[in-house]
């Protein structure tokens, strides 16, 4: 037998200065939409989807166990490292809440990956690069010329290092 999925309870509130961002929260059981008040009902019950489907997303990500972040990891070593599977096998790849410095660490010694929870919000292939980034270092430990040809094999390295200096940034 499914389990079937309750919707929350939605508080839509409108706002004159709001112009054209939306944005939700959760408060206790209740998910708070904030949107402009010049959108049509039609565009409201869009968006309170949209969002709820957003703010799912987002829990989901947050729910993700260390096996299943070693399972990534696996699936990233398949796509940018098969070249080195022999010697990027992480012991242990998990999520640690002490590290609020760095996105990710890797002790190439005893082959373990400890990843910040602070990216657990973060788009997916931020993740996966701070994730590919550690990995790396199994087959390189330095920040050498050699390490940055491994990590550059990930398309959205650039793009992810600009999110991630974003983020250092506008935290000061």
């Amino acid at each position: 037998m499914a389990t079937r999925v309750r919707k929350p309870v939605v508080e839509v509130r409108r706002s004159q200065r709001r112009r054209r961002t939306v944005s939700a929260y959760r408060d206790g059981e209740r998910v708070v939409v904030l949107i402009p008040d010049r959108f049509s009902r039609a565009e409201e019950t869009e968006w309170v989807e949209r969002m709820l489907a957003r703010l799912a997303a987002r829990e989901e990500r947050l729910r993700c166990t260390d096996a299943e972040l070693l399972a990534r990891a696996r699936r990233l070593i398949a796509r940018y490292l098969p070249d080195h599977a022999d010697q990027v096998t992480p012991a242990s790849v998990r999520w640690v809440t002490n590290q609020n410095g760095r996105w990710g660490s890797c002790t190439p010694d005893d082959a373990s990956i400890r990843i910040s929870h602070r990216i657990q919000e973060m788009p997916d292939w931020v993740i996966d690069y701070v994730l590919l980034h550690e990995l790396a270092h199994l087959v390189v430990p330095s920040h050498n010329t050699r390490f940055w040809d491994l990590v550059n094999r990930f398309p959205k390295a650039e793009r992810a290092r600009g999110y991630l200096e974003g983020v250092s940034a506008a935290a000061g």
